[in-house]
């Protein structure tokens, strides 16, 4: 098949190629969620290099995404403090790959926008994952390719995206 699936039973992992379980949607889910993360995990990985982190990317992706952000927002959407905000935000502008400026609501919070070097940077890695990623596909047969697709389209209406 077009993937690898692991199963965990009483410790053990086992690799099964040929025949995944199709056994039900919560067996499915598990394979999912677990194909999906790791994939995830290399993708960030992949691209980060000596540039930026993967958090730094996901920063810069939401800035490019989102527009100017206050640090408070940026930490809520990703889910950690403010102080490691902070820290991921002050290495990006000390790169160069964000400006911070006065938010106009409130002039006490900092208003954080990418730069024209930020998206650069991100534009860079997202072709770096996007070959790595094109390079693992291409070893693919057809009819995996083909499945894959199907796979892809599937989990992007699934994700309402």
């Amino acid at each position: 098949m077009l993937s690898i699936f692991r199963r965990r039973k009483a410790g053990v992992t086992t690799t099964d190629t040929q025949n995944p379980r199709t056994t039900g949607p919560d067996s499915l889910a598990i394979d999912l969620r677990t194909a999906v993360m790791r994939t995830s995990r290399r993708l960030r990985v992949e691209a980060t290099g000596d540039a930026i982190t993967p958090g730094q990317y996901t920063v810069l992706a939401l800035l490019n995404g989102n527009g100017p952000s206050t640090l408070r927002a940026l930490a809520e959407s990703e889910h950690v403090q403010a102080p490691s905000m902070t820290r991921i935000v002050n290495a990006l502008a000390d790169q160069g790959f964000v400006s911070r400026a006065a938010n106009p609501d409130d002039g006490r919070q900092v208003r954080v926008d990418i730069t024209d070097a930020g998206r650069a940077v991100l534009a860079e890695a997202r072709n770096q994952r996007t070959a790595w990623l094109a390079q693992r596909v291409a070893g693919l047969s057809d009819e995996d390719r083909q499945i894959l697709s199907r796979a892809a389209h599937i989990m992007q209406e699934m994700s309402g995206t």
